[in-house]
Parts: structure tokens; C-alpha cells; sequence
């Protein structure tokens, strides 16, 4: 507005000479900015040819204008401000360009290779954004023009480790730490006025040690208004605003800064703070705290994408259309957006596992900037007739999280501060008129407590809050603290060892019950191995059933990059969740491929806890449930030899050497020993096999006798009391499994980049171990429907996964498996293709399997021979086939469900009672 006021006022401008420098001082005035403070008038500076020329108004390092009076040659004008340029001196050298006759104006970003900026004084409020620069640039020289990068955030680490070892630590220094960066940022952005204060205080004060002194009165100064200031304070300190919002509140011990120390903080006034992304502002800073997780990968946070994926899925693409549709209307166009407008004021949003706040920081952005649109849509109306300070409804204390560590729990309220302010300026640069919310009045409501033993409600009544989101901690059941184990096991209230459940999934589960007095909607981003494997039965019928939720939004397994350098990332789903009369009729489901990348979008009826279409079975909230033993006719099988021995009955090559030169008459009592890595990567082992011996036989064998003796006092020594029961059997395995015959062994752990899991033969007087399973009696039919695509679509959907490699249960995977129904023709057809399999192995005997199934790797022979058989064995199944993975998946799950019925299964998959799996 007061761009369109600045229009009208300066209409009748004609004459370069008599008004040029009252029209800028002017210019400068619809962004809050004082002239005087940033740019000169008629700056000399020697032109091409040694001439002398006169600068009209000059910025350096910013900003040339050349002002022509009215019906000017702006050619001219421009090329005039080039021949400035060999005068300049390299910091001096502007970005930006303007040239105007007072009617036509043309702005050129140097540091882009796009076209002017070409518009009238009359259109000047439709592009004020353009210069937009003028709120945040500085005439400064900047170490780098990027946002606050890893190296920003390795810096503030160097001054965090150098202030700890000099005895400043704790919450004195993480309250220290924030507060700095905070003025950094308010330096760079305007929230203190006039700019560069906060950077002029630090190099003004002397270089004898004081500068934590100083630092520590600021920060008194900043917590009080300025009329409560003591009276005689230095000028200095007193035109800095008072900021409030608690930020400044307690008064911290004085850090005794070193010349060190006041490098680094010079240093980090060298960056243009102002530039900060508020994706990984948060992160970007806790990274600061954790000197291994910084000394290890470097910052490291999540990436912006995929939080958009949890905000997008989970409302804004929602209430994007909403807008759409209301800016569209052609009736009631005004009445639509001020409702969608009240509806964006009324949101609260919650983030239990807020960290630093990235997810709320992502989601308070998007929701500004939709109100910004909307903004746009309502001047056209002509509906906008009030100050810039008024038209914005959404603020940050719409906002809420909660959060068990207390930095990062102040970290979100600066970050959120922050997004803020970023966002008042580009309401600003749109509409006229720069405004500042200082002093900080309204505020995020972040809980600095553990949210596991925390009432939600007492934080955000569940009536009041429309979104739950964030990416709360993993933590597998087997790296659990002991607390965190009975958080889970009290929360899922499963009995008996309270499960195998993630840390992560007592978020859900609270959620869950938060959601009883709520009709709020969840999105989460989580780990893949709750939607796979024995978890699935332990979680879902929980959500679905006591809680009555639906899976509204769905992104499949796709790895979540950091940021950081070293780009970590794990396996992850998102998962939105809303009461079933909240879902929405059709269903977002995204899929990746392989490598994740862009997903897929479809749409369903209803989505299955395994993340795939439910429309096809009876009832989509079926799980698949550990079993004894197999539901179809299959032979059973089993895990290998487990000997509990303390390695005092395994022999690699050298000790069974050494073993048999001092006692050759133990040969006849060593049989190869395989296990997954030996089955899968080529290599020999051995296991001392005496639970058949002859007494009179072991007592001529003293070395053998001396295993035996260590075994026993290893078992002894165990903190398992079934382990020290077996110690007065030394002789024999925990689990005992010796074929006479030739077995199937399919290894428990096998890499996720295969196609296939090896499966193959062995034969007598070999030895399974435990991380094989064994399949005593099978035949190539057995061995064929195994290795198919088929039963490997079942297996990486309902195994679990040992961190992403796939991991093969017994009682999950095998027993549970849908077998195809076929004819003796049939049988002996996928038997032969399964032989064809083992012959193009056998063409390279020199190769491990390790070798021949590496995807890189694998023989083209080999390939084709899966392939035929693939086809065949999804022709049992259906006679056409089948696309993909997920319409095999969705094909073994309808099977699946009919297979169960007539067994009285519950509706949610469950074994008979009594039922006990075997193990494995």
C-alpha cells in the first residue's frame, strides 16, 4: 500500500536535478529503510577515460542508480552506469542496476542471467518484491553469499568447544550460544535498527577479554523495554530494541572470551545471516552440541523435500486446493477466502518430538505463504485498505511442541522467531511497508519435557489442535535404554515382554490416544520395519482397532537423506492417520522406486499397515501374524544348530589345524559348519560335533575333553537361566539340528540389493547354524516356488529387516506364505525351470553366490533362468501375470486372507489360541 501511495504521490515527477534525490529518500521510505543509512547522493567516482563522473544515488556492494528526467533515454542511462564500473573497486561492484526517467523503470540483477525488470511507476506495487534486497542486503563484504552454511555451523561449533573447555558449559552456554545466533541473525535482517549495531558493538569493544562482558550486558539490555532502561546507559547498548519473548530473560554467568573465542565470533559476522533457510536452522545448530555427530559427518539435518512430503500429505496440499478453488469462484470469491482465511488463523498445530523445530518451522512457512497468496487474491478485490501490521492472522503461537532436551527446545522458539520475521519481510516486500513483530509479544509454546510421560492435552487441549507431525526417534527394541523399553511396553500394553516394538512407535501410539478426545490428523515419518515383519501385528490393530484410525496418506520405503556432508540417511515411511470419519474417500499413496527419487502417486479406497492398496481384501486392516507352523501344505522348517559354546566348538581353518595336530582322533568329530556368511560368500568352518560320541571315545580325546569343560563353564557363567541349565549338558547344542539327507537352507540375512536370496543345497555331514534355515525332504518344485518372484515379493513385504538387509522368520515369512495351487503337469513344468536355475549356477562353479546374484554382477544366464521361472510361477497364480511387486504383494495378501478363514483367524490375522511359533 504504500508502494501504491509512493505511485500516486510522485505521478508529476519530471526532473532529474530538482526531485531525483527526494523521490529516493522517498523509495527508500515504503520499506522502512532510512536513505541516509545505506546510500549516498552524487558519489564521485572517475568514469572511462580518466573523465569524472557523479554516481546518483550509490550503494555499494548493492546497489547504482541513474535517474534521467522524464522522457529519458534509459540506454544511455545504463550504459552510463557501466562506464562507473573501472572506478570501483571490487567490493564496491553493485548486483543490482536501476535506471528510471521517473515513469519507466528497469532493474537488473547482475548476478543473474535473466532479463530487466521492466515495469511503470502505476505498476510499482505489483513488483515491489523486486527489491525486496533493500530489507536484507547490507553494504557489507560477505565470506559467503549463501545461506548459513555447514561451515557457519562448524564455526559457532569451534566457539561451543572452545567456551566448554575454558569451564563455560551446560545451560549457560547453550542459552549463550542461541542468544548469539539470534542477534547474528537479527543484525542481518532488520530486527535491529539500524543494521549492523549488533556487528559494530563487537568490533568497537576492545580486545582485552571483555567481550563476554559486553555481551552479557546486551543481553539485559535486549530484555528490557526501553522506558525500564537505567537511566545513563551507554548509547550503544540503548538502541537496541527490546526483544522479550523470554529469549533474553535469565541472566547467564559471563563467558570470559579469549582472543580464540572473539576470532570465531568475527568470523561469524562475516556470513550473511540473513540468508538462513529456516529448513535447517534447527538442525543446523543442534549439530553444534554434539561434537561427535559434528566431528563425524559434519552438520547434518534433514532435508526440506522431505519434510514437505509430511506437511504436504498431511494439509497443505489440502488447503492449497482449498485456496485454488476459492480464488476460482466466481460468486462469493470474497466471502471464500475471508472463511479460508479464518480457517488458517484457527489452525494449531502440534510436534511432539519438535527436536529444533524443523517440521513446525517448514509448516509455519508454507502456511504464511499460502496466507500471502491469499493476501494477493483479496487486494485484487480491493479488499485490502488497512496497515500491513493487521493483515496477517497466523502467528507463531499457533505452534507447539515438546521436546526432552532443553537446547533444542530453545532452539525452535529462535528458529520459529526467525521464520517469522523471514516471512513478515516477504509480506513486507509485497505490500509496501516493513514491519518488524519486536518486541517478540506472541510466542511458540514448546514444552521442554519427555512427551512419553507427558499429558498432550495439558499442553494443547485436544479439541483445540488440527495437526499432530514431526519425526519422532527411532531406536530398535534391541538398542532401547531399559526406560525407553518400559515406555514402550506401558504405552502398547502387549503383556509378556511388551513386544518387539521401535521407540518410535510409542509416538504413534500416544497420538493414538490423544486422538480419542481430538479429530485432529497425524502425520509421522517412522521407520520401514513398522510396516514390516513381526511389528505390523504388535502396532496396527492397536491404531486400527482401539483407536479407530485409518491410514489417510502414505509414503512407502524411501531413504531419508541428511544434508550433512556424508549424507546419512536410514529406510523410512511416512504414515498420516485420521479417525475413519475424517479420512478422506480416496486415499495418497507414494511409491518409489529402488533408488527413491520422485515417487508415484496413486489413489485408493483404503491403504493396509503394510502400505499397499486394501481394496482387494475383505478386511484392509488385516495383519499378517507369526504362526507354528505352515498354513499351507508345505514341509516344516527349521533354524540350524545353535550351540551356545562360547566359540569353544567352532574352528576356521587355522585352529581346526592346530586342533588336529595335537589330537588327530578328533577328526571323525569335526563336520563343516555354514553359516549365512559362509553359504552366501564362499569360506570354511567347522564345529566339534560330540552329542553322539562314545563316552569311552571322548576319553581318549583330552583336548576335545578340555572344549567340552570350557562350554560348560561358559554356560555356567550366563546371566540366562536357560543357558546355565544347559551347562550340565556341555555335550550337546541349545538347538540341535544334524541332516541325514540333503537339506534347502535359505540364510536369515541376505542384502537388500538383491534380487533374489541365494537358496541352495546342502548335503551331509555339513552343519546348519542358526542363521540358516533349513527345509529338510525338498524338492525342486519346494526350491523353484522359493526362489521365485513371488515368494521374494512376500518375504520384502512381511520380513522383517536387519537395518535395511532382508531378514527371513519362519514364522512370519515361510509358515505364513500363500502356496499356489497347481496340477502334476504344472509341478513338473516350475521343476524344471527351478533345475534350469541350478545348471546356469553350476556354469560358474568358480563364483560365490555373493557373486552371482551382486545386481551388477549376476550372468545374464542365470538372469534368464529366474526370469522363465518368475513367469511361471506367477502364471500359477494368475494365469496373466502380474506387472509388479505390489500387484504380487496385493494378489499374496487376498490369498493370504482366504487362506486364514476357515482356521477362525480374528479379523486382524491372529493365531489360534495356543498357538506358540517355532523358532525362528
Amino acid at each position: 500500500m504504500r508502494a501504491a501511495a509512493f505511485a500516486r504521490d510522485w505521478a508529476g515527477a519530471r526532473y532529474e536535478r530538482g526531485e531525483a534525490q527526494s523521490f529516493y529518500n522517498a523509495f527508500f521510505d515504503i520499506f522502512g529503510v532510512s536513505r541516509r543509512r545505506v546510500a549516498t547522493f552524487e558519489e564521485p567516482v572517475k568514469r572511462l577515460g580518466d573523465r569524472r563522473g557523479y554516481i546518483d544515488l550509490f550503494w555499494p556492494g548493492v546497489l547504482i542508480v541513474e535517474q534521467k528526467s522524464a522522457g529519458g533515454n534509459l540506454i544511455k542511462a545504463k550504459q552510463q552506469v557501466f562506464d562507473y564500473f573501472p572506478g570501483l573497486s571490487e567490493s564496491e561492484l553493485p548486483q543490482y542496476v536501476l535506471v528510471s526517467d521517473f515513469r519507466s523503470f528497469e532493474l537488473l540483477d547482475l548476478e543473474k542471467k535473466e532479463e530487466p525488470i521492466r515495469f511503470l511507476l502505476a505498476g510499482l506495487q505489483d513488483k515491489v518484491e523486486a527489491f525486496s534486497f533493500i530489507l536484507g542486503r547490507k553494504p557489507r563484504a560477505y565470506a559467503d553469499q549463501e545461506p548459513v552454511s555447514i561451515s557457519a555451523a562448524e564455526l559457532m561449533g569451534e566457539l561451543h568447544d572452545a567456551l566448554e573447555a575454558s569451564g563455560y558449559r551446560g545451560h549457560d552456554l547453550e542459552r549463550f550460544l542461541v542468544r548469539l545466533v539470534f542477534c547474528l541473525f537479527a543484525d542481518d535482517t532488520g530486527i535491529f535498527e539500524p543494521r549492523d549495531i549488533f556487528a559494530e558493538l563487537v568490533t568497537s569493544t576492545p580486545r582485552d577479554g571483555h567481550l563476554g562482558a559486553r555481551f552479557i550486558e546486551l543481553f539485559d539490555v535486549l530484555n528490557t523495554e526501553g522506558t525500564h532502561r537505567q537511566r545513563g546507559i551507554d548509547p550503544e547498548l540503548d538502541q537496541f530494541p527490546w526483544v522479550n519473548g523470554g529469549l533474553f530473560e535469565e541472566r547467564l554467568r559471563v563467558p570470559s572470551i579469549t582472543p580464540a573465542m572473539r576470532h570465531y565470533v568475527e568470523e561469524a559476522l562475516r556470513f550473511d545471516w540473513s540468508q538462513v533457510s529456516p529448513a535447517v536452522f534447527g538442525s543446523l545448530f543442534q549439530s553444534v552440541m554434539d561434537k561427535d555427530l559434528r566431528r563425524r559427518q559434519g552438520a547434518h539435518y534433514t532435508s526440506e523435500a522431505n519434510i514437505l512430503k509430511v506437511v504436504g500429505g498431511l494439509f497443505l496440499d489440502e488447503l492449497r486446493a482449498e485456496f485454488e478453488q476459492a480464488a476460482g469462484t466466481r460468486g462469493g470469491r470474497q466471502a471464500a477466502l475471508a472463511a479460508l482465511h479464518r480457517k488458517l488463523e484457527g489452525l494449531r498445530l502440534l510436534d511432539p518430538a519438535c527436536g529444533c523445530g524443523n517440521f513446525l518451522v517448514i509448516a509455519y512457512r508454507e502456511l504464511r505463504r499460502l496466507e500471502l497468496d491469499l493476501l494477493r487474491e483479496l487486494r485484487k478485490d480491493g479488499q485490502l485498505n488497512v496497515d500491513v501490521r493487521d493483515i496477517s492472522r497466523i502467528n507463531v503461537d499457533q505452534l507447539y511442541g515438546i521436546e526432552l532436551l532443553e537446547f533444542p527446545a530453545r532452539v525452535a522458539e529462535v528458529a520459529l522467531w526467525v521464520t517469522d520475521h523471514l516471512m513478515n519481510r516477504e509480506l513486507s516486500a509485497e505490500f509496501g511497508k516493513y514491519f518488524a513483530r519486536i518486541p517478540l509479544v506472541t510466542s511458540p509454546h514448546i514444552a521442554n519435557v519427555d512427551a512419553l510421560e507427558t499429558d498432550w492435552a495439558a499442553l494443547l487441549p485436544p479439541s483445540e489442535c488440527s495437526y499432530i507431525l514431526g519425526n519422532p526417534p527411532y531406536g530398535g527394541s534391541k538398542v532401547q535404554s531399559s526406560r525407553q523399553r518400559e515406555q514402550v511396553k506401558r504405552l502398547a500394553g502387549l503383556g509378556g515382554s511388551g513386544g518387539t516394538l521401535d521407540y518410535v512407535a510409542a509416538w504413534f501410539i500416544k497420538a493414538g490416544e490423544y486422538l480419542r478426545q481430538s479429530r485432529a490428523q497425524v502425520g509421522f515419518v517412522a521407520t520401514n520395519s513398522i510396516t514390516q515383519g513381526e511389528q505390523v501385528a504388535q502396532l496396527w490393530p492397536l491404531l486400527f482397532d482401539r483407536y479407530g484410525l485409518e491410514i489417510t496418506f502414505a509414503h512407502r520405503t524411501f531413504p531419508w537423506f541428511s544434508q550433512g556432508r556424508g549424507m546419512a540417511h536410514v529406510h523410512v515411511v511416512i504414515i498420516g492417520l485420521a479417525h475413519a470419519d475424517q479420512a478422506p474417500v480416496r486415499r495418497r499413496l507414494f511409491s518409489y522406486d529402488a533408488g527413491g527419487g520422485s515417487p508415484m502417486e496413486s489413489l485408493h479406497a483404503s491403504i493396509t499397515a503394510y502400505l499397499f492398496d486394501g481394496g482387494s481384501l475383505a478386511n484392509p486392516h488385516l495383519v499378517v501374524r507369526e504362526t507354528a507352523r505352515p498354513l499351507a501344505a508345505a514341509p516344516e522348517m527349521v533354524i540350524g544348530s545353535k550351540p551356545i559354546d562360547g566359540g569353544n566348538f567352532i574352528f576356521d581353518v587355522e585352529s581346526r589345524s592346530c586342533l588336529l595336530e595335537a589330537e588327530p582322533g578328533a577328526a571323525g568329530l569335526l563336520r563343516p559348519y555354514l553359516g549365512a556368511e559362509e553359504f552366501i560368500n564362499g569360506g570354511e568352518r567347522w564345529i566339534l560335533y560330540v552329542a553322539e560320541a562314545e563316552p569311552s571315545d571322548l576319553r581318549r580325546l583330552p583336548e576335545v575333553r578340555k572344549r567340552v569343560a570350557a562350554v560348560r563353564r561358559f554356560r555356567e557363567r550366563s546371566t540366562s537361566a536357560g543357558t546355565r541349565a544347559l551347562a550340565a549338558m556341555p555335550t550337546r547344542f541349545h538347538v540341535t539340528v544334524v541332516p541325514d539327507r540333503p537339506f534347502l537352507v535359505i540364510p536369515e540375512v541376505s542384502s537388500e540389493r538383491r534380487a533374489y536370496v541365494p537358496i541352495g543345497w546342502l548335503e551331509p555331514p555339513t552343519i546348519p547354524s542358526n542363521l540358516l534355515r533349513a527345509l529338510a525332504g525338498a524338492t525342486l518344485w519346494h526350491f523353484g516356488i522359493l526362489t521365485s518372484a513371488m515368494h521374494m515379493a512376500w518375504l520384502r513385504q512381511i520380513g522383517g529387516r536387519l537395518k535395511s538387509d532382508y531378514r527371513y522368520s519362519i514364522g512370519i515369512v515361510y509358515n505364513t506364505f500363500p502356496w499356489p495351487e497347481a496340477t502334476a503337469r504344472q509341478i513338473e513344468h516350475v521343476s524344471g525351470l527351478a533345475g534350469a536355475v541350478l545348471e546356469a549356477r553350476a556354469q560358474h562353479g568358480g563364483s560365490s553366490f555373493a557373486d552371482l546374484y551382486d545386481p551388477d554382477r549376476m550372468p545374464q544366464d542365470l538372469r534368464k533362468a529366474h526370469r522363465a521361472l518368475d513367469a511361471a510361477v506367477d502364471r500359477l497364480y494368475r494365469p496373466r501375470g502380474f506387472g509388479s511387486e505390489l500387484e504380487r504383494v496385493e494378489h499374496l495378501f487376498a490369498l493370504y486372507e482366504r487362506l486364514i478363514a476357515p482356521l477362525g483367524f480374528p479379523a486382524g490375522g491372529a493365531p489360534r489360541p495356543g498357538a506358540r511359533p517355532r523358532r525362528g
